[in-house]
C-alpha cells in the first residue's frame, strides 16, 4: 500500500467518524497536554470529567504553575501513577521561569519539560503548531504491527526504531495535526486491543494481520512486568472527633499523598479477635507509637482484606482503627509518627490513594 494512499483513506476515515471532544479542534497547547498526560492514565470516558476538572480549576498553565502541590494531587486523585501530576505541576512552573510563560512552540523544546516523554512532545506539536513529527503510542504500534506486519517486539530498541521509522515516513508533511489524531482514534475505536472491528475495516484488503489471522499476536511485545507484592497493615488513630495522618515522603509510592502509620509484612492471622490480641502484645506496634498499648488506647475496629492493584505492585491492606482517650498518647503519637490530626471535612480535601479514600468511605 502506498504512503499517500494509508494516511488519505486514513483522514478521510477520520472525518467520518472522530468523537467530538473538548480538546479537538482547539490549538491551546496547555490544554493539550492536560489531555495527554491524563489520557496516559485511562479511558476516554473516564479521564473527560478529569480534564473538564483541571481546566476548571487551573485554566492557564500560570494557574496551574501557582497552585500548591497538593491541590493539584487531590484533583489527581483516583488516577494513579501520582508522579506525573508532580512533573505536571513542575512542568508548570518551568514554562513560567524558562519560557516566560508562553508553552513551548516546539518538539524539541517541549521534550525539555519535567516528565514529557517522546510522544507527549509529538502529540503538542502536532495538534497545537502542526510540526511534522509523528505520534507513537499504544494505539499506533498496534494498526502500525497489525496493518503492515512488524513482527518486531515494541519494547526493544530495534523494535522502537522500526515503528518511529515507519510512521514518520506515513506521516503527511501538511497535514501533521489531523493525521496524527486520526491513526490514535483509528487504534482507540476500530483497530482495538481486543475484538478490532476487522469485517468493516477500510484497510481489510491491505492488512497483513487480517490476512494472517494474527490479529491477537500482534504488535508483539515479550517484555513481562515484575511484580511485586506487598502486605500493608494501617493504625488508624482516632482522637477528639478527628482522624491522624501524615503524607508519605520521596522513596515510595504515593509520594506527597495522605495515609496513616503503616506497618508492612505484619503477620496476620485470620479471625480479628485474633488480630488484636495479636496488635495488643506485638512489639512492632510498641516501637511504632513509642510505647506498649495503654488502657486509654481501645481498638475499635478492625477492616475487610482490601486488594489493590498498581502496574508493579500488588497491595494487600487492612486498616486497625485505635481510639485515644488520653491527650498526652496523643500528643505523643502525633509527635513520633509525623502525624498531625484532621477534621472529616479536612481529611476529605487531602489527596489520598484511592485505596485509603475506599477505606474512609466506611467510617
Amino acid at each position: 500500500m502506498q504512503t499517500e494512499d494509508f494516511s488519505f483513506r486514513l483522514i478521510q476515515w477520520y472525518e467520518q467518524n472522530k468523537r467530538s471532544l473538548p480538546w479537538r479542534n482547539i490549538q491551546n497547547p496547555y490544554h493539550i497536554w492536560l489531555s495527554e498526560v491524563i489520557l496516559q492514565q485511562t479511558r476516554v470516558s473516564q479521564g473527560l470529567p478529569y480534564y473538564l476538572r483541571f481546566v476548571e480549576a487551573f485554566p492557564t498553565v500560570a494557574d496551574m504553575a501557582r497552585a500548591e502541590e497538593k491541590d493539584v494531587l487531590r484533583l489527581w486523585q483516583g488516577l494513579g501513577y501520582y508522579s506525573r501530576a508532580r512533573n505536571m505541576h513542575q512542568s508548570s512552573k518551568m514554562v513560567m521561569d524558562k519560557f516566560g510563560g508562553e508553552f513551548p512552540n516546539n518538539y524539541k523544546e517541549i521534550l525539555t519539560l519535567k516528565g514529557v516523554g517522546s510522544y507527549t512532545a509529538a502529540a503538542i506539536a502536532s495538534f497545537a503548531f502542526n510540526e511534522a513529527v509523528a505520534v507513537v503510542d499504544g494505539n499506533v504500534f498496534r494498526v502500525l504491527a497489525r496493518i503492515f506486519g512488524v513482527e518486531e517486539d515494541i519494547a526493544s530498541g530495534k523494535g522502537q526504531k522500526i515503528f518511529n521509522e515507519l510512521a514518520n515516513e506515513l506521516l503527511p508533511k501538511n497535514q501533521s495535526a489531523v493525521y496524527n489524531q486520526a491513526i490514535m482514534e483509528f487504534g482507540a475505536t476500530h483497530c482495538k486491543p481486543a475484538a478490532p472491528d476487522c469485517p468493516t475495516c477500510i484497510f481489510r484488503d491491505n492488512c497483513f494481520a487480517f490476512a494472517h489471522k494474527k490479529q491477537n499476536v500482534l504488535p508483539i511485545k515479550i517484555k513481562k512486568l515484575k511484580i511485586k507484592y506487598r502486605n500493608f497493615t494501617y493504625l488508624v488513630f482516632g482522637y477528639q472527633q478527628k482522624i491522624m495522618m501524615k503524607m508519605r515522603g520521596e522513596g515510595d509510592i504515593w509520594q506527597g499523598l495522605y495515609d496513616f502509620v503503616m506497618l508492612e509484612n505484619l503477620e496476620k492471622t485470620q479471625e480479628n479477635e485474633a488480630l488484636k490480641d495479636k496488635l495488643q502484645n506485638t512489639s512492632l506496634l510498641a516501637m511504632q507509637i513509642g510505647q506498649e498499648i495503654l488502657p486509654n488506647l481501645t481498638v475499635k475496629g478492625v477492616s475487610q482484606t482490601y486488594k489493590h492493584v498498581l502496574t508493579h505492585q500488588q497491595i494487600t491492606a487492612q486498616f486497625i482503627y485505635l481510639q485515644i482517650d488520653s491527650p498526652e498518647l496523643a500528643a505523643q503519637i502525633l509527635a513520633e509518627n509525623s502525624l498531625a490530626l484532621y477534621t472529616p471535612n479536612e481529611v476529605n480535601e487531602l489527596p489520598k490513594p484511592i485505596l485509603i479514600v475506599n477505606y474512609l468511605k466506611t467510617l
